[in-house]
Order: structure tokens, then sequence, then C-alpha cells
């Protein structure tokens, strides 16, 4: 049976006896040091902890310390558990690895896209995978999408409005978005807009996608719903966000490591005010996150001269207050869930210990591996099948233009002027062959790539927008063999050199995520990054490159399921071939 209530009526007696006596806390944090929100300073406090839920904070002591784990925290300083407000935690690494990861640093909670869930999953799946993630010491929301973020065969099927309204009703969704699909909000679908309204009826947030936007826009955008934005580049672009209203996330991220930037820039533009502001890291790619999570990113705010105790806002009763739940996150009171991270000084904002529902996931410097096991393929997550083979005759290349990379993530189209009928390119320039292939084989779409790599001779993906496969090389012959290791390994990133495989990232969950910890993942990642640099790519995050080629939330041209896509003029210039 569903529990309604976070804590059921038997349990709320209990926190209440601990007070009078007659059951012992589970931990005291005795001459604790901690940051207290409401009078914005330093106090000193004895906490006591019943399993989930911090029950008191102040000068007394417990009469009944029976079965109470006492810590001495003198000469330490106490602050919430830190909130990553916009996780996008399936790349490469799962929601599971990821938030493991994660508390080590000091995060504790996670605000998650649902998009590959809402991609991979069916309704009920998804949600019992949700379920299944609260019994873990992180906790973790949801958002609920609107679109799939790429041009989808039956789009109109996964994000149906009977779909839409069942993730904005779930207890664990507190928001509604990103909004990448704003332009069509403004070109008047109003199925959207009656989302948005749906959301607001939950009493839910909006998150914007607005990079580049106009005064105007961001202000239409506030009359339509949105409440906070990501895609703040400049001071500027912060200031103007903040002048119509929003709440402002400051990115900082594998694509976009803005945030010492933006800081030097808000401070010369005298904003020194910073209750509008969150922090996030808006999903980064494994190996970024080597230096830890929200713990660096209060890290560079203290080092741009940030105010101490904003800097840790930024981080924690910011967040909480802007989801409204500040009653259960963001701060060490009475009442909250016992997140709370012990530091060895207030300018180090990485942890010695942590505590995540009250259960210890570090301490003293030690991981305590508190996660329940999960039994992945019982949440429909288990390793792609393929059924089908890849053959020559699927090798036709006869686009008249290809893709060209401008950075990791924006392409736009170009004139094809080299032969690409052999089975293999030179390396002397930076054109591969590249395909999009329907992962139960059903279509392709085939053109060239100009700016991946110059010498790399087969590489097949599984991980992509959509979960289709992403093929790149000079040669033919070397991509079927990454495809075939490919769907050997039940999905992965596979590169491949005369046959044989060079470089392997297995993915066996969907083919879309890796089932190992973040820490082997990273170094999965940093040999694969080290790889693709020796073959010519330049750019800084091939792993979003896979992600983003199919993603028609930026400009100019996609390769989706739909075929060659002109994002500007909304037209599918060369649509898929059935196989």
């Amino acid at each position: 049976m569903e529990q309604r209530y976070r804590w059921k009526n038997k349990q709320l007696r209990n926190h209440a006896a601990v007070l009078d006596g007659t059951l012992s806390p589970t931990i005291l944090l005795k001459n604790a040091t901690y940051l207290n929100q409401t009078f914005r300073k330093w106090m000193t406090a004895n906490i006591w902890i019943y399993e989930d839920r911090i029950v008191y904070v102040g000068e007394n002591l417990p009469e009944n310390t029976k079965q109470c784990e006492i810590v001495d925290c003198t000469g330490m300083k106490l602050v919430p558990g830190y909130i990553e407000p916009h996780a996008h935690p399936f790349q490469l690494y799962n929601p599971h690895s990821f938030a493991a990861y994660a508390s080590q640093t000091g995060t504790t909670t996670l605000i998650n896209d649902n998009m590959v869930l809402a991609l991979q999953l069916d309704k009920k799946k998804a949600f019992s995978f949700i379920n299944e993630l609260n019994d873990n010491p992180v906790s973790m929301y949801w958002w609920c999408r609107f679109d799939a973020q790429t041009e989808i065969q039956h789009e109109e099927d996964v994000f149906s409005n009977s779909n839409i309204r069942a993730w904005l009703d779930h207890e664990n969704v507190v928001q509604g978005g990103e909004l990448t699909c704003w332009p069509k909000l403004m070109n008047g679908d109003d199925m959207i807009l009656h989302w948005m309204q749906e959301t607001k009826r939950h009493h839910k947030k909006i998150e914007g996608h607005f990079p580049g936007a106009s005064e105007k826009t961001l202000a239409k955008m506030m009359l339509f719903g949105a409440d906070c934005d990501h895609e703040a580049m400049t001071g500027e672009e912060v200031r103007r966000r903040l002048m119509q209203g929003y709440m402002v996330s400051l990115r900082h991220s594998s694509i976009r490591p803005d945030l010492p930037k933006l800081l030097d820039e808000i401070h010369e533009l005298d904003i020194a005010v910073y209750d509008r502001f969150m922090m996030t890291t808006d999903g980064a790619s494994t190996a970024f996150y080597e230096n830890g999570v929200i713990d660096e990113l209060i890290r560079i705010a203290i080092d741009k001269g940030v105010p101490v105790i904003d800097a840790y806002n930024m981080a924690t009763i910011n967040v909480a207050r802007y989801y409204n739940f500040e009653h259960l996150h963001g701060n060490i009171a009475t009442g909250r869930i016992a997140n709370i991270n012990i530091l060895s000084e207030e300018l180090n904002p990485t942890p010695v210990s942590v505590l995540a529902k009250g259960q210890w996931v570090k301490r003293d410097g030690e991981a305590i591996d508190a996660a329940k096991e999960l039994e992945w393929s019982k949440m429909g997550f288990e390793p792609l099948n393929i059924n089908w083979d890849l053959t020559m005759d699927d090798m036709q290349f006869s686009m008249p233009f290809g893709i060209k990379m401008e950075n990791s993530v924006i392409t736009k189209p170009y004139s094809i002027s080299i032969d690409v009928s052999d089975g293999e390119l030179s390396t002397n320039h930076d054109e591969c062959f590249f395909m999009l292939i329907d992962r139960n084989g059903h279509w392709r779409i085939n053109t060239v790539l100009k700016g991946f790599a110059t010498e790399l001779q087969g590489l097949a993906s599984s991980f992509s927008n959509t979960g289709d496969i992403i093929l790149i090389g000079k040669n033919k012959q070397d991509m079927i063999a990454a495809f075939n290791r490919m769907k050997e390994l039940g999905g992965g990133i596979v590169a491949c050199e005369n046959g044989v495989p060079a470089r392997e990232i297995p993915l066996r969950l969907q083919g879309i995520m890796s089932s190992h910890p973040v820490t082997e993942l990273m170094a999965e990642e940093k040999k694969l990054l080290e790889y693709l640099k020796e073959k010519g790519y330049k750019f800084a995050d091939p792993i979003y490159s896979l992600l983003f080629f199919s993603s028609t939330h930026l400009p100019y041209i996609r390769i989706t399921q739909q075929g060659i896509y002109d994002v500007m003029k909304k037209t599918v210039l060369f649509p898929t071939i059935m196989r």
C-alpha cells in the first residue's frame, strides 16, 4: 500500500517521545557549531536525530541516550546537505550510482530530469523505479518533461496528455520542464500552455531553458508560468532574468563551466543580493565531477567573493525555499530530514562526514555504503538486445550535404565535396561517415560529419538522446565491427581499429547507462576522451556531442528519428530510410 505521508502517525508520536525521554535519539551531535539560516550566523547547539529526522536543535541534552550514538562535534562546522536543483542523472552514470557518488561530497538531494524514464520505460515501471530509489539515503525528486527535445516518432503517445498529468500528479515530481519546447509555446502550442497551467495548479515550479532570450521573451515566458532559468551565460543575462522576477540557477557544467565568469560579472554589475540564486552542474559528464559536485560550486563562489553564508545558502536553503520544501530540506532545524554535512572548517565545503536521511554515508573521510542495491532488470533496465545485423548494404552515403560541428554541441550544414563512395575516407581531413540507426533496426539515416575526428576508424554508440545507435568513422568495416562489439556488450560506446576494439565503455542498462560506480566510470570515460583526442576530436565533451546530435532545442541541423532536421525552419530536409 502506498504511503501518502512522509511519516506515519506512529512515527510522529515516536519523534515526540524522544523529546519526552521515553525514547532514545538514534544520533546525538553534541556541541555542534552549525549554520543557522534564520539568524544568518554560526551557532552552537545539540542536534538530536531519530532515524531519518532532526527532532530537536537547541541547548538541551536528551534524558534518554540508551540507544544513542553520541558524536562530539567540537571544532567542526555543520551545514545542511547540499541540493543539486537541476540534475541529468543519465550521462553514462545512472541515478543510483550518481547519488551514491554525490553524497560523498555532501550533495544529499537531487532534482532529476525524467527524460530517459519517459522515453525508455512505461509509466508504471518509471514510477516503480522512482519509488525504489526513495529507499536510498539520498533524497530524489523529479521533473516532468513536456517534449522529447528532439523529433521522435510517435511523440504524441509518449508525451500524451494522460502521461503528463500522471507525472505531474506524482508526489516526487516538483517541477515541469525544462522548457526546451519554448519556441512551440511562443508559436501558439496551447497544449504546452495547458500543461504549464496544470503544473501551477499543482503548486509546482516550471524550469525554463532560454539561452540568449531577449527581455521580451523572458517577460512572455514569465507570464506563461516559468519560474527559473539556468541558461544565463553573462552577468547581464543574469540581471535581465532577475529584473523579470526569475529565480536564477548559475551553471557550472562540463560544456558550460561558467560560474567563475558569471560571479565576476554579477559583482561588476553591483549585484550583491544572493537569495534569488541557486547553483547547478547541469548534468555534467562523469570526469567533470572529479573535484566534487555542489561542494565544488560552493568553493568557487567563496573564492569569487560571495559571502560564506550566502555561498552555502545558494546550495541549500535558497533551493528548498524555491521548491517549497523548506520544511524538509535546506536547513538544520527541528522537523527536517537529517541531511547534515560535517566540515573540517567553514571555508572547505567538502565534508569529512555526511548524514543522509539520518544514515552515515561518509564518516571521518571514509565512504559507508548505505545504498540499497537495485534489481535493474525488474525496473525495466536490461542489456540492449539487438536481434538484427548491420551490413555493407546499410553503408550507402549519397547525401548532398553533411553536418559540421562548430563546438561540442552546435552543428551546422555544409556541402560535401569529397568522394564518399569508397569503403574508407582519407585521414587528411576531418570528415567521417555518420549514421543514426533505429535501435530496433527499422530505419537509418546516413550522412557525413565534419569536425568530429581525423583518424577515427569506427565508433558505435547506443548512448544518444533517444537510445538509437550512432555510428561515426573513416572505415565502414570498422564501423560495423564497433557496432557488432557494442551489440555483444548489450549496449555501450565502442571504438574499433582494424576490426579490433580499441576503447569501450559497456552500458548494459538499456544501452544508455553504466552499472559501474562513478569512480570506475570516470576512468573509462577519461580513456575514451584521450583516445578520441588522439584521433582528432578537438572539442570539450564528446559525451555531450553524442547526446546532442539529435537535440532540436539547439541550432542548426540535427540528425533525428524523423531524418535530418532543420531546427530554424522546423522541417525535415531528408527523411530516414526504411531498412
